[in-house]
């Protein structure tokens, strides 16, 4: 069976629990029991290889030892054992050591919602289907928290997006970090850019057991919320990251700009800041005057240059709105093009973040250090036969081969165009610059262009919405 679908499953299961109250709810449940039967599937690989590796969880609390025999305990002696032993036993879980103090840290704000003991113990052994040592199955993270996204229709109104694996694939692949540099990805939700790099360094450069701690010690990401924050811990544990301390749960934006010195930069930065999405009041003032906005992707835009150190690379995921916003984004694009040499473009076609956005987006690649004297741009094109994506036809890491070919010996082509940096700024620094080779295909799809015309009715009617939840809490607010 499919993990998406034995993960339905399960929450199919909880549905009938009387104590599991709304997706939130349920999600919660199922994230904390993941993140344990991932690190006994890891606990038990590491036992095998390790003759010495201990776990730091007592056995009885072990996954393994009460919840591996679909026999096993089950109604109230199981619902009595996960609140009074397993909740307070991993909660206060003794020792200084890095492992201990990340699970210490996930059953922080981790709840055991379920009331039946019987159903607890249906989802347990369901759950036990999976085996994460498995390599199809340890891949099958990112596709739980694409069902987790669907899951809480909310996340796409804060413009999170599950960013999908081709596109991570090639971006780590196009930046290529190396051994003994750091990596970080501000705004890493489950961690799929943090996993893609760990298996780059290891495919390409990790040839000692040295080698290994250098890559552990290399991986960094923050996270703001709590629940990608938990699946990206457990997806590094996943990846075979002993102890993911490194995983913060934070705002990356929530720090004054002008605080961040150093020892906070970084070689690498590879990421898909939420778009679409506003931030909260006062996150605007870490950033100097002439860059404030409540836009998230434009502030990432902003942090990333300054998080960067000089030879630094990065590649991040924007919305054409971006390249063609003005005011506070022109001046950001201004910056940007000034302090680092933006040399590659990569425009997506609509449908790759299907089904949470039609929006179309771009991939950047800029290394910090030096001014851009020419950007050049590439048009992927969709695959033949295809008009979008969908969830049934995703985009595929093949796909971006003629990229690959491209890359280290540019020529324009009917898909590959390059534009100097003067013509950029008499645009005024408007980056959407269209394929001057593009043939006009026709006005589309009759039922293409309906179903565009209600994806984007539908997002202007959640603008709309917010826009007025905020006047009237302000309005509110100024009559108290």
């Amino acid at each position: 069976m499919a993990i998406g679908t034995t993960i339905k499953t399960i929450q199919d299961i909880m549905r009938k629990d009387t104590g599991v109250d709304g997706d939130a709810q349920r999600i919660g449940q199922l994230v904390w029991m993941l993140f344990l039967k991932i690190l006994d599937d890891r606990e038990i690989e590491k036992e095998t290889a390790r003759k010495r590796y201990r776990s730091p969880i007592p056995d009885e609390l072990r996954w393994g030892a009460w919840a591996a025999d679909p026999e096993g305990i089950t109604g109230d002696e199981l619902l009595k054992f996960v609140n009074n032993e397993l909740f307070p036993g991993l909660k206060g879980l003794p020792g200084a050591d890095p492992l201990s103090t990340v699970i210490r840290s996930v059953f922080e704000d981790a709840y055991n919602y379920m009331k039946s003991g019987h159903l607890l113990r249906q989802v347990v052994n369901k759950l036990n289907d999976i085996d994460f040592n498995r390599s199809a199955d340890r891949h099958e993270i990112g596709g739980i928290y694409e069902q987790v996204l669907s899951d809480l229709r909310g996340a796409g109104n804060a413009g999170e997006y599950y960013t999908p694996r081709a596109v991570t694939a090639f971006m780590v692949e196009r930046v290529d970090p190396k051994l003994g540099e750091t990596v970080l990805d501000p705004a890493c939700g489950t961690g799929g850019f943090l996993a893609c790099a760990i298996e780059h360094l290891r495919e390409k450069y990790k040839k000692t057991e040295a080698d290994e701690q250098t890559i552990q010690a290399s991986i960094r990401g923050i996270e703001k919320k709590p629940l990608p924050h938990l699946l990206c811990m457990t997806n590094m544990v996943l990846h075979e990251i002993d102890a993911p301390t490194q995983i913060r749960r934070d705002n990356a934006l929530r720090r004054s700009v002008a605080d961040y010195g150093k020892k906070d930069k970084v070689d690498v930065i590879v990421t898909n800041p939420p778009f679409g999405g506003i931030e909260e009041d006062g996150i605007e003032n870490s950033f100097p005057g002439a860059f404030r906005t409540r836009e998230t992707a434009d502030l990432f835009l902003y942090l990333l240059t300054v998080l960067l150190r000089d030879g630094g690379r990065a590649a991040l995921v924007l919305p054409d709105g971006t390249l063609f916003g003005e005011g506070v984004k022109t001046r950001l694009k201004e910056r940007l093009l000034t302090e680092c040499d933006l040399h590659t473009i990569v425009r997506l076609p609509k449908g790759v973040f299907a089904p949470y956005t039609g929006i179309k987006t771009n991939l950047l690649f800029f290394t910090k250090g030096k001014p851009t004297t020419e950007v050049w741009y590439y048009e992927h094109p969709y695959p033949p036969g295809y008009k979008s994506y969908s969830k049934t036809k995703p985009m595929r890491i093949e796909e971006f081969e003629p990229e690959r070919k491209w890359w280290s010996k540019r020529k324009e082509t009917d898909q590959a165009w390059k534009v100097s940096i003067e013509e950029i700024k008499q645009r005024g620094y408007n980056l959407d610059i269209k394929n001057p080779r593009a043939v006009e295909d026709g006005p589309g799809d009759a039922e293409e262009l309906l179903r565009e015309y209600r994806a984007i009715s539908a997002e202007v009617a959640e603008v709309r919405d917010r826009l007025r939840d905020e006047l009237r809490a302000a309005l509110e607010g100024a009559a108290r």
